[in-house]
């Protein structure tokens, strides 16, 4: 699925959309260049699935979590952001499994070190079009559950 010419609240309206088909255990890989709008989507879905608190970038931080609640459901939303990373050993995708779990549903930003113990992730492109606006690609389970 793609979608072209997004300028910001188009933006969060999509991430929005995409929000509104996730179940807990999904995993969203967001990519592309620096200011695309990665984080900008990740807020607006979060809010979509309940987080009421502030939803802040975790790149110095590796990983936040926040409780949401849709449909009647608690959950854990994950926001990870590998771009400090250089690669990922072993020990350390022990780590990353426990973002992964059923309960949650988690959004990875720049999780290029990581896709090898991601299974199944939605993968979000979103890349500068213009100034003002984003083209965003959308492939993997959640694409099919929007159409």
């Amino acid at each position: 699925m793609e979608v072209a010419g997004l300028d910001e609240a188009a933006l969060s309206s999509l991430a929005g959309r995409v929000a509104d088909v996730l179940v807990p255990g999904d995993v969203v890989v967001l990519s592309g260049p620096v200011g695309a709008g990665k984080t900008t989507f990740v807020r607006a879905a979060a809010r979509s699935l309940g987080v009421r608190g502030r939803v802040t970038s975790p790149t110095y931080q590796f990983a936040r979590g926040y409780e949401a609640e849709s449909h009647g459901r608690r959950f854990t939303v994950n926001h990870l952001d590998l771009y400090r990373l250089e690669g990922i050993e072993a020990p350390d995708v022990l780590e990353i499994d426990d973002y992964l779990g059923a309960d949650a549903v988690t959004f990875i930003e720049w999780a290029e070190p990581a896709l090898g113990a991601i299974e199944d992730p939605t993968v979000v492109h979103l890349d500068h079009e213009t100034p003002g606006t984003r083209r965003a690609t959308i492939e993997g389970p959640v694409a099919g559950r929007m159409c």
